[in-house]
């Protein structure tokens, strides 16, 4: 399952709370046709992988899709920008 670290997680439940109303809503992370990762609001379904925040549901993320991505983490870097979500390899 890909790490999320604290900060992420901050962000995410940001990014969530600005866009969605529905209590039962939460960000899945998938992927395209071109294997780019991205980020989308959905609800938790059967089988999938979860990482909470809070004590609530944030990112889920498809079965398969989570065991690929074992190796990655989803971070936070500082830009001129702002705050930006990366994707990281895990530390070894």
């Amino acid at each position: 399952m890909i790490g999320v670290t604290e900060r992420a997680k901050s962000e995410l439940k940001t990014i969530l709370t600005k866009n969605v109303d529905n209590p039962q809503a939460c960000l899945r992370l998938k992927a395209n046709d071109q294997n780019n990762l991205g980020v989308g609001i959905d609800v938790e379904m059967p089988g999938d992988k979860v990482i909470e925040y809070e004590g609530s549901p944030l990112l889920v993320v498809e079965k398969e899709l989570a065991d690929n991505l074992d190796h990655l983490t989803i971070d936070v870097e500082d830009t001129e920008e702002g705050s930006q979500l990366i994707i990281v390899e895990k530390a070894a």
